[in-house]
C-alpha cells in the first residue's frame, strides 16, 4: 500500500513538472513530443514499449511537430510521459561521451560561447544546435553522433531506467540562444586535437 502511494506520488510530481516544461518549450517554438516512460520492467505509454529508451507515444509524431502550446498541454494531462524533442525541425543534437563532452564544454567556455547541454543517465552528453548541417567526417569517425531529421532526443526532466535526464547547461544560461552546428563541431574538433574550420565563430542564432 505504501509502495503504491509512493508510486502515485512520483507519477503526479513528474506529470506536473514535465507538463509545465513541455508547455514552456512549445511556447518558445521547440518541437516537443510526448514519449514513453519507465514503469517497472516495461516502458509505459505504448504496447510496443522500447527497453532501450523512450519513443514517441503517437505513431504520427512527425505530423504533430509544431503543435501549439495549448494543444501540447493536453498530451500530458493523463500520464507522466517523457519529454522528447524532434530533431531536424530547427534543432539538432550532437551526442558525445562524457569525457569528450567535458573537454568540448571547456573549449566553448574559454571563448565565451555557452551552449545548452543535456546529460543522460547512460553517460551521454548532447549539445543542442541549429539544424541543417552535416556532421564532420572526422567527428563521425571519433564516435560523435548527430541527431537530426527523423529522430528525437529525450529532454529534461524525463525519468530514465536508472536516473533522470538533466541539464548540464540550461537554455536560460545561453539566453535561449542556440548556436550554429559548426560552432559546436569546431569545439569538438579542438577538444580532439583536430583542425577546425571556423575557429569557433561566435555568431549565434536566436531561437524563435
Amino acid at each position: 500500500m505504501i509502495g503504491s502511494e509512493r508510486s502515485d506520488s512520483w507519477r503526479r510530481a513528474f506529470q506536473v513538472e514535465l507538463r509545465a516544461e513541455a508547455i514552456g518549450l512549445a511556447f518558445r517554438g521547440w518541437p516537443v513530443l510526448p514519449g514513453t516512460y519507465p514503469a517497472g520492467a516495461q516502458w509505459a505509454g505504448r504496447q510496443d514499449f522500447e527497453a532501450t529508451g523512450p519513443v514517441p507515444v503517437h505513431d504520427d509524431w512527425q505530423a504533430r511537430i509544431g503543435t501549439r502550446s495549448d494543444q501540447v498541454a493536453t498530451w500530458w494531462a493523463g500520464q507522466p510521459y517523457s519529454l522528447l524533442l524532434a530533431t531536424g525541425a530547427g534543432y539538432d543534437a550532437i551526442e558525445v561521451d562524457v569525457e569528450l563532452g567535458r573537454r568540448a564544454a571547456g573549449v566553448l567556455r574559454s571563448v565565451g560561447v555557452p551552449v545548452p547541454i543535456i546529460a543522460t543517465p547512460d553517460s551521454k552528453w548532447l549539445f543542442l544546435t541549429t539544424s541543417n548541417r552535416a556532421l564532420d567526417a572526422e567527428l563521425a569517425e571519433s564516435g560523435v553522433v548527430l541527431r537530426g531529421a527523423g529522430e528525437w532526443i529525450t529532454l529534461p526532466p524525463s525519468p530514465a531506467s536508472h536516473g533522470v535526464v538533466h541539464w548540464r547547461v540550461k537554455p536560460e544560461v545561453c539566453g535561449w540562444q542556440i548556436p550554429a552546428s559548426r560552432v559546436v563541431q569546431d569545439a569538438l574538433l579542438d577538444a580532439l586535437g583536430l583542425p577546425t574550420y571556423d575557429r569557433l565563430a561566435t555568431q549565434l542564432v536566436t531561437a524563435d
